[in-house]
């Protein structure tokens, strides 16, 4: 009995193509968990796009997946001078964001990094008149830009990455690739036409891998179910159940990522009241769980355990029976499945 990701195989690497046609020359992207897919399985999917570069995380991620693709690996993570040496081949890229980080990478082939309205790392207008003199002793491939998602101010992505381009222009540094990151694909065209002699390359993981959401799906196995009367009492902590129904123990727990969320940023009056009304609600020990049945989202009875969450499905609810599959709402970048099943 498992937490299982089913993968429509057809219709996700449809998918696959069809972004690979809006993105010419895209650099898929397989970091932290793989995107809910692991990193062996990405590597091989890019593989199958024919990706020339695959761009990972870490230095760490770069040594697990050089057995798995090929290509060049891109490293995101820029390099600090102190770091922890990991043994890798000529063909890893790592990034840089400082002039220091460039002087300490004599030989290797490095991707400079901008700083970007993101304002996370980057090089700075002001450290461009020093980068004539440090890349003569590295293997430049390209400058790199990251870009924010939203743009609340309502300033034009396009537009930022121009400033750039004509920056590096005026400081007669090299312009051959630009590796760019979160541009649509109508404004990738506009930069190419704009810049032809520029090879723009989008670097893209969320949408690439989790763009269709329908190709898709979680799901855990029942493993018992108990029926339970109104107050009696279960479970770790003895709480007395609310109503008449069934504890149903379905696969899937904290170290799959079950219970387990990342912060969101909240737009609007409607999602920071529902995120009101959950704090609320769990301050009461009522939280309610990413598994369906019958319709509906169930409540878990208790907090989830390591492997397994304990659900209350109520009386007048269908009762489920072991061995039955629970659909699981979760986010894949925080998931960790027992098992995958193409389909």
């Amino acid at each position: 009995m498992a937490l299982t990701l089913y993968v429509d195989t057809a219709r996700w690497r449809a998918h696959h193509k069809h972004v690979q046609e809006q993105f010419p020359g895209l650099v898929p992207v397989c970091k932290g968990n793989g995107y809910g897919f692991g990193h062996e399985r990405l590597a091989e999917e890019a593989t199958r796009l024919g990706s020339d570069v695959l761009a990972v995380g870490t230095t760490y991620e770069a040594a697990r997946i050089k057995d798995w693709f090929g290509g060049d690996l891109l490293v995101l993570t820029p390099y600090r001078r102190g770091e922890e040496p990991v043994p890798l081949p000529d063909r890893v890229i790592r990034s840089v964001s400082s002039i220091d980080g460039v002087y300490g990478l004599v030989g290797a082939r490095v991707v400079i990094e901008v700083m970007s309205s993101m304002k996370r790392h980057g090089i700075g207008e002001q450290d461009l008149p020093q980068l004539h003199a440090a890349i003569e002793n590295i293997r430049l491939e390209g400058f790199a830009i990251h870009l924010p998602l939203d743009r609340t101010d309502g300033s034009d992505a396009v537009e930022e990455v121009i400033g750039w381009m004509d920056r590096l222009r005026a400081a007669r540094l090299p312009l051959h690739t630009m590796f760019v990151s979160h541009l649509k694909a109508e404004e990738l065209i506009r930069l190419q036409q704009q810049f032809p002699q520029t090879r723009f390359r989008a670097r893209i993981g969320t949408r690439l891998w989790l763009g269709d959401h329908e190709a898709t799906e979680y799901r855990g196995a029942v493993l018992d179910v108990t029926r339970v009367a109104k107050g009696e009492r279960f479970g770790y902590r003895q709480q007395k159940a609310a109503s008449d129904g069934f504890l149903v123990v379905v696969a899937g727990g904290t170290s799959h990522g079950v219970g387990l969320e990342a912060p969101k940023a909240l737009h609007g009056v409607m999602p920071r009241a529902k995120g009101v009304a959950r704090a609320g609600l769990a301050t009461v020990n009522r939280n309610l769980s990413p598994f369906v049945w019958g319709g509906k989202q169930r409540w878990f009875a208790e907090p989830p355990h390591m492997q397994v969450s304990i659900l209350f499905v109520p009386a007048d609810a269908p009762e489920p029976k072991v061995g039955e599959e629970l659909v699981a709402h979760l986010r894949h970048t925080t998931t960790q499945f027992d098992r995958i099943v193409d389909r």
